[in-house]
């Protein structure tokens, strides 16, 4: 605001090439609508504001416009904790002091990636991690090209050491055994954030606060999932929690190891990447990932997925029909479905 308390709805930022890839993320996956602006490189209108990356480039920056009745807003919100790093609205002021002070949090990675294991991660932080935290870049991971989790999951890691964060991590095949005995998603979810914030808790016996991204409908199902330290502590749920920074930085992390893992997945099961085929395909709809399966399958039999994807997505269905099989060729916790398939199948046999 100006001194006499108006909004301001004029800015205007050069920003760096690294700036550029974060702003561009956001643009790209948050809740705005595309526009078509002459001599830009990509523009979008919000609620009450617009924001325009412009196409000319001048020793690596480009100018960024945001306008509109609610630009500060965004400039407020967004751009300066998500892009600048720096506090030029007076940011520090409008803060909320419990955003930084100690506390753990939980996120996970991998939930709807076909291939590859499904990993949580609880980090702790307090006033001055995250001061530090802010300074290596630390947002929602989904604003983040996979290059910079990489980079920054590893430097959060050194930071934290190994008492400032705990992991769950759990391989396809244990996935699969796991899925087999619970057979609910978010069951098998809440259990791996409850593991992993009694882990935190222990490491950090201190920490009496934990936030969440609640991923089921109620929160019941994680708090039946706590342990004894984690039943004591003070557990947060919220929807896209990750504006926390703690719930943040446990995101860059479990994404980090998730993309370690495809990584070590396509350079030992696959061999060297084939040409068009740089890594595995991310999500489960994608026609690559089907493809990719399918090829695995009849190149080393239908029970090669079982420690390689998460057996109960339809997608295997898919597969295994297109290679000519079924189910049935698969071992015990490999014919489980999910539940939404079962619901699928019991709500037809009703209607027959």
């Amino acid at each position: 605001m100006d001194s006499e308390g108006t909004k301001r709805t004029s800015f205007t930022y050069e920003l760096s090439e690294d700036q550029q890839e974060i702003l561009l993320g956001i643009m790209v996956n948050g809740n705005y609508r595309k526009r078509e602006v002459p001599y830009s490189l990509y523009s979008v209108e919000g609620d009450h504001f617009n924001a325009t990356l412009y196409a000319k480039e001048k020793h690596g920056k480009r100018k960024l416009c945001v306008q509109g009745s609610k630009a500060e807003d965004f400039v407020l919100f967004v751009l300066e904790p998500n892009v600048l790093m720096s506090a030029t609205l007076g940011y520090e002021t409008t803060l909320n002091p419990e955003l930084v002070s100690a506390h753990a949090g939980s996120d996970e990675s991998g939930k709807g990636d076909y291939f590859g294991p499904l990993v949580v991660c609880c980090a702790y932080t307090d006033e001055a991690l995250s001061a530090e935290m802010q300074k290596l870049g630390v947002r929602d991971c989904k604003q983040m090209s996979d290059k910079a989790v990489l980079t920054a999951g590893a430097k959060l890691r050194s930071l934290l050491g190994p008492t400032g964060y705990a992991i769950v991590k759990l391989g396809p095949a244990a996935y699969n055994r796991l899925y087999a005995k619970i057979r609910n998603i978010n069951r098998m979810l809440a259990w791996a954030h409850g593991t992993a914030i009694e882990e935190l808790l222990e490491k950090r016996p201190g920490c009496g606060r934990v936030v969440v991204d609640q991923f089921a409908p109620t929160e019941a199902t994680i708090l039946r999932a706590l342990k004894e330290r984690g039943k004591k502590a003070k557990v947060e749920q919220r929807h896209k929690a990750e504006s926390d920074i703690a719930v943040a930085a446990a995101s860059v992390i479990a994404r980090e190891i998730f993309l370690r893992d495809i990584a070590a997945m396509t350079d030992e099961v696959f061999g060297p990447p084939a040409e068009g085929r740089a890594h595995v395909p991310a999500g489960s709809s994608d026609p690559r990932v089907r493809g990719l399966a399918e090829e695995m399958v009849r190149a080393k039999g239908p029970t090669w997925l079982m420690n390689h994807v998460k057996a109960h997505f339809q997608t295997t269905d898919k597969v295994l029909a297109a290679c000519g099989l079924d189910r049935e060729a698969l071992p015990p916790e490999g014919r489980v479905i999910s539940d939404y398939k079962l619901r699928q199948t019991d709500n037809q046999a009703t209607r027959q």
